[in-house]
């Protein structure tokens, strides 16, 4: 009966790490461009299949298009985090299936005003919590190479954390 119960358990254990890799997305913010609501360094965490949740206000990690061609998917891969301003059922001039997404950091953001409408499609999770916060303040500066490559570039998301694929 013991065995039964570990093995229940180690069953129980297994599914949840499945599902959470599933429907999960760890994330470390690299840039400026969702200044102030999101710094470099905070790790965000987001739930996978946002279909459901796209809405004004609402902020996501969707697929970058390629910058130069604009076009999708970029090589190598980048996600972005940006706030959807609108969605084909808030205003008449967004297209259906597509979404306005847009950094609150105008300045720094590579966003909708640069690319157009993104596809809903790709919009990959929205974001739920912010699970720590990154580097704040003066004791923590950026070096000068780091702050230049930054203000070039959108706020992106990379690497995965603790191993949750993208």
């Amino acid at each position: 009966m013991r065995w039964l119960a570990l093995g229940v358990l180690a069953g129980t254990a297994v599914t949840a790490a499945w599902l959470a890799r599933r429907l999960l997305l760890v994330v470390t913010v690299s840039g400026d461009s969702m200044r102030p609501a999101y710094r470099d360094g905070d790790t965000l965490l987001a739930v996978r299949r946002p279909a459901l949740g796209l809405r004004a206000g609402r902020v996501v990690v969707a697929e970058s298009p390629d910058r130069d061609t604009l076009t999708w998917p970029a090589r190598p891969p980048t996600l972005l985090i940006k706030r959807v301003a609108a969605t084909a059922g808030d205003t008449g001039r967004v297209p259906a299936g597509q979404v306005e997404l847009l950094g609150d950091n105008a300045a720094a953001s590579f966003d909708s005003r640069q690319i157009g409408f993104f596809p809903a499609e790709r919009v990959i999770a929205v974001v739920v919590a912010r699970l720590r916060q990154g580097r704040r303040g003066p004791e923590n500066p950026p070096n000068s190479r780091r702050q230049a490559r930054d203000t070039e570039r959108e706020e992106t998301i990379h690497g995965q954390v603790d191993g949750i694929a993208g």
